[in-house]
């Protein structure tokens, strides 16, 4: 197959693997229909270039891996150069097969699952004088979710000889000229996923990571699409790469007439040699493309990720007692924080950081994992005992990566720790792919009172192993909240990412019914890489939902709203001192793995009754929310939002206004309900969680009044509803209700036509 033409669910991409040289993408995009090979081939030869001035004497093409011998001046595709020789290496790479799997069964993810009806293309490139080759694995899923990496091999035969030391490997997709703008984002702890915007003028917009995980920062998606594209509206094309450490991700307009996205793990000098015989192998760039806007890409994305996901049931009612108690940990306290728990609904009771040895505050005892004999004479036992006689299941918080330098473990291994524990580097190492390591250290900075612990070395892995099992075979623990409170900034990023992935498929192995939600100091490791290990992940250490509301906005459009966990926390919210409403936080906190973080105890009955008619309402709605088809309007008032989800039969939906500040209007834009069937009637009507938003109106549009009522009697969420088709609803819409700022309302749209 010369030209492979790959198509699924309204997108393609076609490959010129003619010759010997690296295959081009001659399209990436939107479907083309029904191609035959001379119609292939037409396509591939018309869009051959002309050779510009001042130019290669060859048409110039954008190749899977570009390198400087093919005469790419831009970011390169692979880098990388033998110690001793003269300087980097041009690979200039051949083409020497190309195997197409065709549509199969199932093609194996990175952690073994399958992912089932992928189309795959297998590429082999080689350079014999530098002795290197390179497969290039490409996929494309029945959602339309394009996925490729990369495995170098130095094929040199003499064991003694140089290893290949690796700069670079990179996947390198090429987008139309018409993708302009940029969408990626940053962010800072307790307000990840912050949106920014760009023009792609010539040169590279780049972002790199160098926390040792993705980072509060982190890009997340790097998004190009044609000027102006929201979330309903406009072609995007998009790339996430699915490594939880080290990256750097880009845009780059070369004014050599092309534009693309690239992804790859950033390595350090150094860090990454392939010794003769050896191979290293990517991780996965996921790409998307969406001729729908940003809700387009995660209508393919989030079907494609619950193909694969580890998740098995509903989503259970998470309580976390980190900030209701902190580290001030007894049993009569949380006995009755459990029962609390328990009269509201609650499933899951999780008890946080300081339940282990000495834990009594935040400078000590990580890497200790001994349950606390002062705090605990009967260990966890009489605690998880209660909480099962409560009807919940029980879970625990561990940081396994992190070790105090006031801890036993640290005391009597320093030698475990990254950067060491005196600054004196004697841990941390590098990576060396078929051969032994070469050391790497840094000052040992310490951040929130702690250091990491070098899961590259084979007793300190052996060690965390040890201890989490054994209190997985001690305790009925049914579930870990597994936390990474700072940035690496000691050793190799590669080598600890590879170590701590290898220590959670083993955790996972020896356990498999323990489920495991990532949080790293809230939301500074969310990636598909990660998501294929756990089965939660913890958005962002706020619970305030103002904040909440945003980074679950944008989280949402790579991750399916199941593996958010959000939190109702108390009025005033922790991190940012902001005092909320209960019915925004509850509106709010419902989108999502939902759980509280509050001290129970302390709220009045009628909080508490409020709070169980929430659980209530989550529980019925779960099937919907984590099912279902996440859709966006773009509301022209920044100080307005309308989301919600749509089940996959479009029978029925649950949708939120948000109000989060004073519109810029006295009567707000209508609401407008995207994602519903157009010819199908559907009757639109609000839901109470136990307690209605506040809201700035005399009366409420006429539709939600009482009925009979002249509407200045109406009250919002009382018996209004209004009947009509879904085209009317998306194009027409509903006037809103005057919500005050910082308020949320929501409202059910079932089909009334009887359709199935």
């Amino acid at each position: 197959m010369s030209i492979p033409y790959l198509r699924a669910a309204g997108t393609s991409l076609v490959l010129d693997a003619r010759g010997t040289g690296v295959p081009v993408i001659v399209h990436w995009g939107a479907d083309l229909g029904d191609l035959n090979g001379e119609l292939l081939e037409t396509l591939a030869d018309a869009s051959v270039p002309a050779i510009s001035p001042s130019s290669i004497d060859v048409p110039l093409r954008l190749s899977l891996l570009p390198t400087l011998a093919a005469g790419w001046s831009g970011r390169p595709g692979v880098s990388g150069f033998r110690p001793g020789g003269r300087g980097g290496v041009a690979l200039d790479l051949r083409l020497t097969e190309v195997q197409s799997g065709g549509v199969r069964a199932g093609v194996p993810s990175a952690s073994g699952r399958t992912l089932p009806g992928t189309q795959a293309l297998t590429i082999f490139l080689t350079d014999a004088a530098a002795q290197v080759t390179v497969r290039t694995d490409l996929e494309l899923s029945v959602e339309g979710v394009l996925r490729l990496r990369h495995t170098l091999t130095n094929t040199g035969d003499d064991p003694a000889s140089a290893p290949f030391e690796l700069g670079s490997l990179d996947v390198i997709l090429p987008v139309p000229d018409r993708a302009g703008e940029l969408l990626d984002f940053t962010g800072l702890w307790t307000h990840e996923r912050r949106p920014q915007r760009s023009t792609l003028g010539h040169g590279v917009w780049s972002r790199e990571s160098r926390h040792g995980r993705p980072g509060h920062d982190d890009s997340y998606l790097m998004a190009a699409g044609t000027p102006g594209f929201g979330f309903r509206t406009g072609e995007v094309w998009a790339t996430h790469l699915a490594w939880s450490g080290d990256k750097h991700v880009w845009a780059e307009n070369s004014a050599l007439g092309y534009s693309a996205l690239g992804s790859g793990e950033l390595l350090a000098p150094g860090e990454l040699r392939v010794a003769p015989g050896a191979s290293h192998t990517t991780p996965w760039t996921v790409a998307v493309y969406s001729a729908a806007g940003l809700d387009g890409l995660s209508a393919r994305l989030h079907p494609w990720v619950r193909s694969w996901s580890t998740i098995t049931g509903h989503r259970p009612v998470v309580l976390n007692t980190w900030e209701a108690v902190y580290f001030d940990h007894d049993l009569t306290t949380l006995a009755r924080l459990a029962d609390a728990a328990a009269v509201v609904g609650v499933e899951r009771f999780v008890l946080d950081d300081g339940w282990f040895t000495g834990r009594s505050d935040d400078r000590r005892a990580l890497g200790d994992w001994f349950v606390d004999p002062v705090t605990w004479p009967g260990g966890l036992h009489p605690l998880i005992e209660h909480v099962h006689a409560a009807g919940m299941d029980f879970g625990l918080w561990v940081e396994p990566e992190m070790v105090s330098a006031d801890s036993d473990v640290a005391r009597a291994h320093p030698e475990w720790v990254l950067g060491g524990v005196d600054a004196a580097g004697v841990g941390g190492s590098g990576a060396v792919i078929g051969s032994a390591s070469v050391g790497v250290s840094s000052p040992a900075l310490t951040w929130r009172f702690q250091r990491v612990l070098d899961l590259g070395n084979p007793d300190a892995f052996g060690w965390v192993f040890a201890r989490l099992t054994a209190l997985l075979n001690e305790y009925p623990i049914a579930y870990l909240k597994w936390d990474h409170n700072r940035d690496l900034l000691a050793g190799s990023a590669h080598r600890q990412t590879v170590a701590l992935y290898r220590l959670i498929d083993a955790v996972r192995a020896e356990h498999p019914g323990v489920e495991i939600e990532s949080c790293a100091s809230g939301g500074a490791r969310v990636d598909l890489g990660i998501l294929e290990r756990v089965d939660r992940v913890w958005t962002s250490d706020t619970n305030d939902p103002l904040e909440r509301q945003q980074i679950q906005r944008y989280s949402s459009v790579l991750l399916p709203p199941e593996y958010l966990g959000g939190h109702l926390g108390a009025a005033t919210a922790h991190t940012t001192g902001r005092t909320s409403e209960l019915s925004f936080r509850l509106a709010t906190a419902l989108f999502g793995s939902a759980g509280i973080e509050w001290d129970l105890t302390r709220a009045n009955e009628s909080e508490r009754v409020q709070i169980a008619t929430w659980i209530a309402r989550y529980k019925q709605l779960r099937p919907l929310l984590h099912s279902g088809v996440v859709v966006r309007a773009d509301p022209s008032d920044p100080a307005l939002e309308l989301h919600g989800v749509v089940s996959p039969d479009q029978n029925s939906a649950l949708f939120a206004q948000v109000a989060l500040a004073a519109p810029r209007a006295a009567l707000p834009e209508r609401m407008r309900f995207p994602g519903l069937a157009p010819e199908r009637r559907y009757r639109v009507a609000p839901l109470s969680l136990g307690v209605p938003p506040r809201t700035i109106q005399d009366a409420p549009p006429a539709w939600l009044a009482e009925p009979g009522s002249s509407g200045a009697a109406g009250a919002f969420g009382t018996d209004g509803s209004v009947t009509l088709t879904g085209a009317v609803l998306a194009l027409v819409g509903l006037p809103a209700p005057l919500l005050a700022p910082e308020q949320a309302a929501l409202f059910t749209v079932d089909a009334v036509d009887g359709r199935r």
